[in-house]
């Protein structure tokens, strides 16, 4: 294993918040591979970029010499997690949760090591606790506890409601980890509630209490929400590399670096240089091209980022595609001649017909010959003519 000061280093790396450290510091020092646990509900199909974040810091506990359980969540999925929510959440089906799930297990070996991750299904405990469990489980905590945490509180005061299960779900996730004993869990910032019950209920069953890591939240392609599949601002792992590469192309400037500090492997020391060089009058687009083609062969291949860059550059840099333009956000749904009216990409839904009749709209460099199109949600960049550009970001 490393020395403790370069493993703490390489720990800390784009952590947000280490609670505590002197204990991770005490655990390291017993010399032993530490279990460090990651839950994951499977409510949608796909992973994608945001939930790397934290898979990253997972495979670098793996380099280190750790054990790494990455839970599913399959019967905490049924109840919902209400985590940054401002309304409930509606639970999935049996089946609807199981689907997902096995595409999870295959997506996370594009990041961890298959030999030293174990991966665990919470039905396995949950679902034997029963009513008496259940009960005993509700009764290690409070309701002043459970609104002490903020989504609760701004529901409660602005009074939205609040259904009892929810109060469950951090209990059940803070158990999760007492049946498997961890050493230290990660989750995104909005988790920390719930990764501290872990510690909690930890302490309440005798064991030696968790570490909680919280990783920052990626913003999403729209630059504003956090990437999830619900916000239609997500960039898919297993999306192909040619629309993956074009994404990544769309981000803005200083969502640059963000990308670049929790997606990236390269050292911070070049990362920096980046910045220095852009400072002196590189083009950013030469640096974020460096990116895309570095996540593009993380889960594609080398050839597939060098294929993606020359399609990006035959379609879009040829085509003179400015290098600034306006940004809009609209909710999905609404038809292409609206749209571009109200990008200002034209004066009238009739122009903007007449120009998708005479071949002159395009959407990420496609012409567009449906004058009825409702556009699918996500982000792409519209054409009007040759001189007029906007990013438009669908959710």
């Amino acid at each position: 294993m490393a020395s403790i000061e370069a493993a703490l280093a390489e720990i800390k790396r784009g952590v947000e918040e280490l609670i505590p450290e002197a204990e991770l510091i005490a655990k390291l020092k017993e010399n032993r591979p530490l279990r460090i646990k990651l839950g994951a509900d499977p409510t949608a199909p796909d992973i994608h970029l945001g939930h790397t974040v934290i898979m990253n810091k997972l495979r670098a506990f793996q380099e280190l010499g750790h054990e790494v359980i990455f839970l599913i969540g399959d019967y905490t999925a049924m109840v919902g997690d209400p985590s940054g929510k401002n309304a409930t959440r509606p639970p999935l089906t049996r089946e609807q949760v199981l689907s997902n799930a096995e595409t999870y297990k295959e997506q996370i070996f594009k990041i961890l090591d298959p030999a030293k991750t174990r991966i665990e299904f919470n039905s396995s405990w949950l679902s034997e606790l029963g009513t008496d469990g259940m009960i005993r489980l509700a009764a290690s905590s409070t309701v002043a506890r459970m609104l002490e945490r903020d989504d609760f509180k701004k529901r409660y005061t602005n009074n939205q409601p609040i259904a009892i299960h929810e109060f469950i779900y951090p209990l059940l996730q803070g158990y999760d980890s007492v049946a498997l004993e961890a050493d230290v869990e990660l989750g995104g910032t909005d988790q920390k509630f719930n990764l501290l019950m872990g510690r909690e209920l930890q302490k309440q069953n005798g064991q030696s209490q968790q570490v909680v890591i919280t990783m920052p939240l990626l913003v999403g392609l729209d630059g504003v929400k956090k990437m999830s599949k619900s916000a239609h601002n997500y960039i898919g792992i297993s999306d192909v590399p040619n629309e993956m590469f074009g994404k990544i192309m769309s981000i803005s400037d200083d969502l640059m670096w963000s990308y670049f500090e929790l997606l990236s492997f390269r050292p911070l020391e070049e990362i920096a240089q980046f910045k220095a060089d852009i400072d002196g009058g590189k083009n950013p687009r030469d640096v974020k091209i460096l990116l895309a083609k570095e996540i593009i062969a993380r889960f594609h291949s080398e050839a597939d980022a060098e294929s993606a860059e020359a399609e990006f550059i035959n379609r879009f840099q040829k085509g003179a595609m400015p290098e600034e333009m306006d940004e809009f956000s609209f909710e999905q749904g609404v038809a292409i001649a609206n749209l571009l009216k109200d990008a200002d990409l034209v004066g009238s839904t009739s122009d903007a017909m007449r120009m998708i009749r005479q071949g002159a709209v395009k959407i990420d460099g496609e012409k567009v010959e449906d004058t009825k199109l409702v556009p699918a949600a996500g982000t792409a960049v519209y054409q009007v003519g040759k001189r007029k550009f906007a990013r438009i970001t669908l959710a």
